[in-house]
Formats: structure tokens, C-alpha cells, sequence
């Protein structure tokens, strides 16, 4: 049997993407767990802020599932962009088509034969030239064509394993039965398995928890908390070490607590080491690397402050300077950054946080893009 191509990188460390488990950091027991649920008939809510690492913790799931399961179907979407439930039907049925044509492209006929109403385009990749396909479909045959993909998906002779990133974003959809649709298939589905992963924690433990929702109790729960952080230094420290170098405890301490441990905040830090060091061993070198970053992202802060009112800009100066705020509309915080109305501020909070601008968690409120935060700062 020939060998898989095992693909090295020149930066072991990933900023975007998954590639195989040797750059990716621990997440053993969240794999096993998440691996578990899928293989034993338990579809799984999996919730935590974004950045963490829950993408790559569910493709390195895939990734096992495949390598114990060569014909398991591990299909991968993410609904952010959608719009509304037609945006979501074409978005499955464009990932199941490039799933079997990746697969077997002889497949493809019988797959598009099935669905007779579906417009496929196929194309090819620029850059890799690896064939590639979507799928354009009536919005009027949305819901016939949901049920289509779930009579397909269960005529499956292998077990298959979807994962819905971003699952919250329905609960924007104008259409108000795309949750209750939703379940309807999925629970004559005993052979399709699903994992459904939201940043927004209130809208996902209202659709989990609450006892009037279609999906009250249905699934297993997890929750992503950082990288134990001796294990993550543990994981950077090797790789550059195979480079003959060195990357010391306390540097990488510095980051990691510098950034609360937020994965993708190191490992930007970490690509930029990585890329201008062998040996990294003070805070400047840290900080040179992370002004290198924040001035990259300089020209895409300001664009972004621009789609801003002058009190959600304000509102989030006021945040950044702060680092933490328990009560953003108390008359103390008001008056300290010389910030409009309590009402005002209330409107100007909710828009922040709806477009995750701004998080909340137990400590209070802060900006959750840490390189923004010192932007901002500045």
C-alpha cells in the first residue's frame, strides 16, 4: 500500500486551517470525547468563544475518524455567510457534492441524478487544479430539497459525520421553522450524525436548554476551555527545537498570559517568532512580534471602526482602555470615559456584542480580538 503524503510545513504554526494532528496542540480528551459521541449515536452541542480552536478541534476528530474509517463521510460547513434557509440548503448541498466528488467522481452522476433540480457548476482549483463543484438551487424547492439531502444521507451504505459551525446563525433566519425543520429530519437520521459548534453562548444554550425549542436535550454537551499552558509551551517549545533553537518558558509565558491563552492569538505571535527567531527568549522580542501584527492589521482596524456609530465607537475605546468592565452602563464607568446616556450605551453594547466585537464572561465585559484591544488602546 503506497504511503500518504505527510505534508511538512515551513511555520509549524497554524494560523488558519487544520492539517494533520502534528500541528495541532493536545485537545486528546476533547477528540476522544467528541470521537465517542459520533461513533455511539450522540449528536453534540459544542460551545465556546470563537478563536479557541473549535474548527480544529472537530477536523482533528474527522481527521481519526477517517483514518479509522476510510469510507466514514465527514462533512464539514460553516453557515456564518447564510442568510436565511435557502443559503443553508445550498451551502449542504454544495459540501455533499464536493464530498463525493472528492470521493469518487463516477458518484457524482448518480448523486446529481438524484437530485434532478440541482444546477451544479464545477470548476477547477487555480492553484492545485483539483476539481471542484457547487451547486446553485431553486429558492422555491428549498425545503423538498432539504428532505431530498436526508433521504440521500440515509440511503448511505457508511457512517456519516456532519459538522454545522456557526449553528446559531439560523436563529436569524426569516424563516421562523428552519430549527423545528431541522430536527424533524435529523431524528430519523440513525445513521447521520451531527456535531452542531456556535461562538454566541446565549443563543446556543437557548436553542440546547430551553424545554420550548426543537432541540431541547437532544444532543451531548462540550464546552472548549484555553490550552493547558504547560502543554502548549510543551508543543511550540519542540518545533523550535527542531530547528535548533530555543523558545524559553518564560517568553512563552508572557504570551500565553499576555492573550489569556486564546489559541489563535498565540499562535499568530508564535507563526511570527517562528518565522524571524531561533531563539526567543525575552519579553521585546515578544512585543516587537506583536506590534508587527497589530500594524499588519492596521489599515483593516480602521476600515472596520468606520462601519461604527460614534457611541459604539466610543463604547469600545472605553472597553479597550479598561480591560474588563462589570457594568458598562453604571453613571462610574460613564462618567470615567466620558460616554453618552445608559440607554445609549445599552443599544451601543448589544450591537458590539451581536457582532462579537465585544464578549462577555464571568469577569465582565471586554474586546475579544486582543490585537484590536491594544489597537484600540493606542
Amino acid at each position: 500500500m503506497a504511503k500518504k503524503n505527510i505534508i511538512e510545513l515551513q511555520n509549524p504554526f497554524i494560523c488558519a486551517g487544520y492539517v494533520s494532528p502534528r500541528y495541532f496542540c493536545d485537545r486528546t480528551e476533547e477528540t476522544e470525547e467528541l470521537i465517542a459521541n459520533m461513533k455511539n449515536g450522540r449528536n453534540t452541542t459544542l460551545i465556546s468563544p470563537r478563536r479557541i480552536g473549535k474548527t480544529g478541534l472537530i477536523k482533528n476528530a474527522f481527521y481519526q475518524l477517517k483514518r479509522e474509517d476510510k469510507d466514514a463521510v465527514c462533512i464539514y460547513l460553516d453557515i456564518f455567510p447564510t442568510k436565511n434557509q435557502h443559503d443553508f440548503v445550498q451551502l449542504l448541498g454544495t459540501a455533499i457534492a464536493q464530498h463525493v466528488l472528492s470521493v469518487e467522481q463516477k458518484a457524482m452522476k448518480k448523486l446529481l441524478e438524484f437530485f434532478g433540480s440541482w444546477r451544479p457548476l464545477f470548476t477547477a482549483d487555480p492553484v492545485t487544479g483539483a476539481p471542484s463543484v457547487s451547486v446553485s438551487i431553486e429558492p422555491t424547492q428549498s425545503e423538498m430539497t432539504l428532505k431530498a439531502i436526508f433521504n440521500y444521507l440515509n440511503q448511505s451504505k457508511h457512517p456519516v459525520y456532519i459538522a454545522i459551525d456557526e449553528f446559531q446563525q439560523i436563529t436569524y433566519y426569516p424563516e421562523t421553522g428552519t430549527e423545528a425543520l431541522l430536527r424533524s429530519y435529523i431524528q430519523f437520521a440513525p445513521n447521520v450524525h451531527f456535531i452542531f459548534s456556535g461562538s454566541k453562548l446565549r443563543l446556543m444554550a437557548q436553542m440546547f436548554n430551553s424545554p420550548e425549542r426543537p432541540f431541547y436535550q437532544s444532543t451531548a454537551s462540550m464546552g472548549l476551555n484555553p490550552l493547558h499552558e504547560e502543554i502548549y509551551y510543551d508543543f511550540a517549545r519542540r518545533f523550535f527545537e527542531g530547528k535548533k533553537g530555543n523558545l524559553t518558558q518564560s517568553a512563552f509565558h508572557y504570551i500565553y498570559q499576555r492573550f489569556d491563552g486564546i489559541t489563535w492569538n498565540v499562535q499568530q505571535i508564535l507563526n511570527r517568532l517562528f518565522e524571524t527567531s531561533k531563539q526567543v527568549d525575552s519579553e521585546q522580542q515578544v512585543n516587537e512580534a506583536i506590534q508587527h501584527i497589530i500594524n499588519q492589521n492596521g489599515m483593516q482596524y480602521e476600515t472596520l471602526m468606520s462601519f461604527l456609530t460614534d457611541n459604539q465607537l466610543s463604547l469600545l475605546k472605553a472597553i479597550a482602555k479598561a480591560d474588563y468592565v462589570e457594568s458598562p452602563q453604571s453613571n462610574e464607568f460613564i462618567r470615567q470615559y466620558d460616554l453618552p446616556s445608559p440607554s445609549s450605551i445599552k443599544t451601543a453594547l448589544t450591537t458590539l456584542l451581536d457582532k462579537e466585537m465585544v464578549y462577555q464572561d464571568t469577569k465582565g465585559y471586554f474586546v475579544y480580538d486582543r490585537f484590536l484591544n491594544l489597537w484600540l488602546k493606542r
